[in-house]
């Protein structure tokens, strides 16, 4: 019997939705899913946290119309209890949501602030060797005068879980320099099975924050724990950083625009196109300018203000210049 090639494989695609703007980007990215993947054949799953003692105010997505346009779109909401962490770090939902999803079924999971933009049936997933988003910058960790410098740091973490060190390494890169390191962005990950990937980020990352090795004592943890956690699992269960062909996820096919004003001041202007296209249905719009931001951006044309104010080849390097000048003009909404 042929094998299924790698592009006709079925696989879930998740988000985490929750009350406010995650609610409304959640559906945006559905909406760009169904557009652009329209052969997409595997379930496409909203996790949503349950209220508890961890949340400050009920986290689940309270708008009628927001879960009815879901559903319209094909999504299931899948609830999931929050054990540790909550309103002190929500980005704890992307690790804690995994243990409510189908145990054995191949998944990926996007942050809700992505737009797909071309055909994800076409990405090769090697879901046996799982990697996550390159699209990051030398964000953790920061060595410090008298402390240990990349080496040490990272090493530290590998000796904690018995991992080897050596092996995560890229050496075509100079020692001491953060790209040498395994490091990514948490916006994309994926691997064969939620269950068996969420109970090992959960060990490590809770591990990590309740006894961190004595070398990251000046390190901090906040916001990027579950990004100094996802390396060390996806070392572990067999993966890296050069398991997809580059280009595709973070390029062609989804784009992890982080907050609308900076989708229009720095993304492709197929990621402006597919905005404005996915967004235009009468139907959808009516639900999505409940979200002042989205109505103001997308519908008032604010943000093709924002996107005026730049010349997309030339960026400013740094993200915070560019948040700079948006706010001098006066269009910076989140």
């Amino acid at each position: 019997m042929a094998r299924k090639s790698r592009a006709s494989q079925t696989f879930n695609v998740v988000v985490v939705g929750q009350h406010g703007r995650l609610a409304y980007e959640a559906l945006i990215f559905a909406a760009s899913l169904r557009a652009k993947s329209p052969d997409f054949a595997g379930r496409l799953l909203v996790a949503e946290p349950q209220p508890g003692p961890l949340w400050d105010k009920d986290p689940t997505i309270r708008s009628a119309d927001v879960c009815a346009a879901l559903e319209d779109l094909g999504a299931q909401i899948i609830p999931f209890e929050t054990k540790h962490f909550g309103s002190a770090y929500p980005y704890g939902n992307k690790i804690e949501m995994l243990r409510a999803l189908p145990e054995g079924e191949p998944f990926v999971f996007f942050d809700t602030d992505t737009l797909i933009t071309g055909d994800l049936m076409q990405v090769p997933f090697d879901f046996d060797r799982p990697s996550a988003s390159l699209r990051r910058e030398g964000t953790w960790p920061v060595p410090q005068v008298y402390g240990p410098g990349y080496t040490g740091l990272w090493k530290s973490l590998y000796d904690k879980f018995g991992l080897d060190f050596e092996s995560s390494l890229d050496p075509g890169q100079p020692d001491e320099y953060w790209r040498r390191y395994l490091y990514f962005n948490a916006g994309y990950f994926f691997y064969k099975c939620p269950r068996v990937f969420g109970q090992l980020f959960e060990e490590y990352t809770l591990a990590i924050r309740d006894d961190p090795p004595i070398e990251l004592c000046c390190q901090s943890f906040d916001p990027w724990l579950d990004q100094v956690a996802l390396p060390l699992v996806i070392h572990a269960l067999g993966g890296g950083r050069d398991t997809l062909p580059d280009g595709l996820l973070d390029g062609s096919v989804s784009c992890h625009y982080r907050l609308l004003p900076l989708l229009y001041a720095r993304e492709s202007d197929l990621a402006v196109q597919t905005l404005e296209e996915i967004t235009a249905p009468n139907k959808l719009k009516k639900v999505l300018k409940g979200y002042d931001a989205i109505k103001r951006m997308i519908y008032q044309g604010r943000g093709q203000k924002v996107r005026a104010l730049f010349d997309q080849e030339h960026l400013p390097r740094k993200e915070q210049a560019i948040r700079n000048r948006i706010k001098s003009n006066g269009f910076w909404m989140r």
